[in-house]
């Protein structure tokens, strides 16, 4: 008759006891959505920050000026100066619309073989809810290389 009292009083205590748990699980989910969240956000904001570098670097190879070609064995090849392909990003970065980005940084463009365009950017990336899981900004950099192919 004791151990079923015990057992009966045990019963009465453990009311409520799964609010408790749920409000865990609870928080831990959101906490685990707004970390995905802000990951994929890393993840996209990256991707259009190497699209706009690849475009920029597109550019910059197809910078040379048609008494640049020369011809050579099998084709005819361009010759790009660091200069030209610098100034030829630089006006396609004022010209293009990058709002979305924070702190849009040219890191560098530059050709290092005359043939080809090499365009390195940075931005800082915001997570899009701030949680204090996740860092506030993060500098991200991408680097894209075009080459000019004549034939």
């Amino acid at each position: 008759m004791r151990r079923h009292a015990l057992a009966t009083r045990r019963a009465h205590h453990d009311d409520g006891s799964t609010l408790p748990l749920i409000l865990v699980f609870g928080l831990v989910a959101l906490v685990f959505v707004l970390v995905v969240a802000a990951a994929t956000g890393l993840y996209l904001d990256r991707k259009r920050l190497y699209t706009l570098a690849d475009g920029a670097a597109l550019v910059g190879a197809e910078s040379f000026r048609l008494d640049e070609v020369h011809r050579i064995a099998g084709g005819f090849r361009p010759d790009l100066t660091p200069d030209q392909v610098r100034a030829s990003v630089a006006a396609y970065l004022a010209a293009e619309p990058s709002d979305e980005f924070r702190d849009l940084r040219l890191e560098r463009a530059t050709t290092p073989d005359g043939r080809s365009a090499v365009v390195t950017l940075s931005a800082t990336w915001q997570p899009p809810v701030p949680i204090p899981f996740v860092p506030d900004g993060i500098r991200i950099r991408t680097t894209a290389t075009a080459r000019a192919v004549l034939r």
